[in-house]
């Protein structure tokens, strides 16, 4: 093929060059990056999501403005530099399509037609409809059935409609003991009776992480209580081992530093861990009535071991030694999707398929804030288009403590990014960190986003029979007319362009593509045109609708 050199040898690395072409530009791999799109003959960049999906939604996906599009259906190691993209896969085959169409929207659409063909199955409706509420920045490790009550009342005491509620960590007696702590959830079915009576979903945070001194890790490592695992073809035996023997010959279970500490994680290829999770979650929606999950940790670099312990990063996994990190990684992914609701937060190979996802947790700080949109128009260009900006305001929860160098126009400028783009979630209660005057704007940003929300649920629709994301580069809508680096603008659809403030001097350089705009503030401006609005107040969030002519329709 044209710019394309390929080494498939049989148990040997396989390799690409692709010569860019002039001016040519490339959007993929990793939302992470997204400040790093579009690649082009100027970029040097590297990564390896063989080993890391850098806390975010990776696929080994290229597609470029001038219609040609990259696709290995296992993870690879990429470079570029020179003009010239390197990669390098352990087997699977790379393919490129020359000519996959003469645009960024012509390439995709080719490549999900015929790499991730969309399942067509639609996601829960209700992240888009209505915001999501988070209980980790008001609670962090104090999850409490008191204070979520109180949480979720002030939320629709301030008229806030009901939508999905995530309780986050530490309600359950610890990692791997999948049940409430009743020192602090005294009746957690009446909690949850009293929550979907409100009007909420509510979603238990997860992980695949074992504490190593619980009893859980005893039963799972060792089979020490055969009534746990009665009937069963093997006793435990299913977290990932260590490299080396240990009591008996057998590698024992391999300790995996993660933020939380150092635990034991689930080996996917082994059907056990399917089973014994399956039955833990099962077990708290038949009893508690939990209508979904938030599944957080399993990424490839946490079971690659590159946070491993020394002399204990696991190389293999027991039960299938060929299976490779992002393998794993995608199993639990897959685990989590028999689960419609969820929220799944980072992993390899989730093209097409429909799966709730959040950006990684960012800082409280503007410069953050700057990479919420560039980094959800990547996870939209690797076949994620169901994207979460992390937690109005930043997921960091040490900004909102009392004392903290906390910024309130940074957390409404936050928020007028979430009420435009898919899905918009509350953490911090804006009742407890704003002014009243602020929160009246607050209240004028929720009443934005619902009233946008019917279209975002049809966008929702469209994207899980077609798989083209929901929230779009400019350049994707409208190609070849000179928007490929615009970054901080971002289409809804092909018919909203949405231009957040992101300096907190209000200044917001706007560029519009060409046909007929009617701006929030209700002028209408034919563009193509650019310009610069100053001292944008706080109350406002510009946008853009495109007015249809005949000829359109």
């Amino acid at each position: 093929m044209n710019n394309f050199e390929a080494h498939p040898e049989s148990h040997a690395p396989n390799f690409a060059e692709i010569a860019m072409l002039p001016g040519e530009r490339w959007w993929g791999l990793c939302s992470a990056f997204g400040t790093e799109m579009p690649f082009t003959e100027a970029s040097a960049f590297e990564c390896d999501l063989r080993k890391d999906n850098y806390g975010h939604q990776s696929q080994s996906l290229l597609c470029s403005d001038a219609g040609r599009a990259v696709w290995c259906a296992e993870p690879v190691g990429a470079k570029i530099s020179g003009g010239v993209i390197r990669l390098e896969s352990d087997g699977a085959a790379i393919e490129l399509e020359e000519r996959a169409g003469s645009s960024l929207a012509e390439a995709f659409r080719f490549a999900a037609a015929r790499w991730f063909r969309p399942t067509g199955e639609e996601p829960e409706l209700l992240y888009f409809s209505a915001p999501q509420l988070n209980t980790w920045i008001e609670l962090t490790y104090h999850q409490n059935q008191k204070d979520i009550l109180s949480y979720a009342r002030s939320m629709l005491d301030h008229g806030l409609p009901p939508g999905i509620l995530m309780i986050d960590d530490t309600w359950q007696h610890g990692y791997g003991e999948w049940d409430f702590d009743r020192r602090r959830f005294p009746d957690p079915k009446r909690m949850m009776d009293e929550l979907h009576a409100m009007g909420f979903k509510v979603l238990l945070w997860v992980c695949p992480f074992v504490s190593m001194d619980s009893p859980a890790y005893r039963r799972i490592a060792w089979g020490k209580n055969p009534d746990d695992v009665k009937g069963w073809p093997e006793k435990g035996g299913f977290l990932v081992s260590s490299p080396t023997p240990g009591w008996g010959g057998v590698p024992p279970p391999a300790p995996i530093e993660w933020w939380n500490g150092v635990s034991a994680m689930l080996d996917f290829t082994h059907p056990n861990a399917v089973r014994w999770f399956t039955e833990q979650l099962d077990r708290l929606a038949r009893e508690y009535g939990a209508d979904g999950f938030k599944f957080d940790g399993g990424s490839v670099d946490s079971y690659a071991g590159v946070r491993g312990l020394e002399g204990c990063a696991p190389k293999t996994f027991a039960h299938d030694p060929t299976a490779s990190p992002a393998a794993q990684s995608a199993l639990y992914g897959r685990f989590a999707l028999e689960y419609k609701g969820s929220e799944y937060r980072n992993g390899f190979g989730f093209a097409g398929k429909p799966v709730i996802m959040r950006l990684h947790d960012k800082p409280h700080t503007w410069k953050a804030l700057g990479r919420l949109v560039p980094d959800m128009l990547g996870a939209g260009m690797v076949g994620c288009p169901y994207i979460c900006p992390d937690m109005i305001g930043g997921g960091e929860w040490s900004a909102f403590l009392p004392g903290s160098p906390f910024d309130p126009e940074l957390f409404l400028r936050s928020a007028q990014v979430h009420a435009l783009c898919p899905m918009m979630q509350i953490s911090a209660s804006p009742w407890r960190v704003l002014s009243p005057e602020h929160q009246a704007i607050f209240r004028d940003i929720v009443a934005l986003r619902q009233r946008f929300a019917p279209r975002f649920v049809a966008l929702a629709k469209e994207s899980a029979r077609t798989g083209e994301p929901m929230m779009r580069p400019l350049e994707y809508a409208f190609p070849h007319q000179d928007l490929a680096d615009v970054r901080d603008e971002f289409m809804m659809g092909d018919d909203l362009l949405v231009a957040p403030v992101l300096e907190k001097d209000g200044t917001r350089r706007v560029s519009l593509p060409p046909g007929r705009w009617r701006d929030d503030l209700g002028a209408v401006i034919d563009g193509p045109a650019y310009f610069t609005l100053e001292r944008v107040p706080l109350s406002r969030l510009p946008h853009y609708e495109r007015e249809l002519n005949k000829a359109d329709l």
